[in-house]
């Protein structure tokens, strides 16, 4: 009987050993094999998928063409160069960056059916998409700045903002949306991620991709 309960409790222990071998990632292997993600895509496979590709699209080329005319309308026109114009053209282009760096790869995927991003893509995904939103709320603080001291002290206004000023704000903006998404970036893209790496999202969100890091 004893010698029984000692069988029994080898075999356990080699079970667990072999699951635990299995579960664990082979990192020095791993970037031998691949090192792409797979994407879960937005869109099921169907009518009603399509309906809501168009619809995305749609709404994906109203905003860039509506972007795009603001940037367009602004620029050549000298009397619009003013402050206030400017920070809202920058404004534009930030929202056109957002937009490009999601939908085409969605768009693509869809089409396609290639679902697989590149690591580096992924990356570029990642800080891109968590620089933008940042950049853009920094702009708009600076922009209400902006008509904070237009309103309140309107005869003060060409000392307090200026072309330089505005630029320097924008410049600003960009480089501290860069410096947090670069610390959520980098952490995300130097942790251990096992063999299984199909992310359960539509693009690289980084809390998705925790989900896949390995732990052993």
């Amino acid at each position: 009987m004893r010698r029984r309960d000692e069988c029994e409790l080898n075999c356990v222990k080699k079970i667990k050993e072999l699951t635990k071998k299995t579960c664990q990632c082979p990192m020095e292997n791993y970037n031998q094999i691949s090192t792409d993600f797979i994407l879960s895509g937005l869109f099921p496979p169907s009518i009603t998928g399509l309906v809501l590709f168009i619809l995305i699209v749609l709404v994906f080329l109203m905003v860039l063409l509506g972007n795009l005319s603001e940037i367009l309308l602004i620029l050549p026109d000298s009397h619009l160069h003013s402050p206030m114009y400017f920070l809202i053209s920058q404004l534009s282009l930030m929202d056109l960056n957002y937009i490009s760096t999601i939908v085409p790869k969605v768009a693509s995927n869809f089409l396609f059916g290639n679902k697989s991003i590149s690591f580096i893509e992924c990356g570029i995904h990642s800080f891109l998409f968590l620089t933008l939103p940042i950049a853009e709320a920094l702009l708009l603080t600076s922009m209400a700045y902006n008509r904070y001291v237009a309103i309140c002290f309107p005869l003060h206004y060409s000392i307090h903002i200026s072309q330089r000023v505005c630029v320097m704000m924008i410049i600003e903006s960009w480089i501290m949306g860069s410096i947090n998404s670069c610390a959520h970036t980098a952490y995300v893209f130097h942790i251990p991620y096992c063999l299984f790496r199909a992310i359960d999202h539509f693009f690289c969100y980084v809390p998705a991709m925790l989900t896949l890091a390995c732990h052993g």
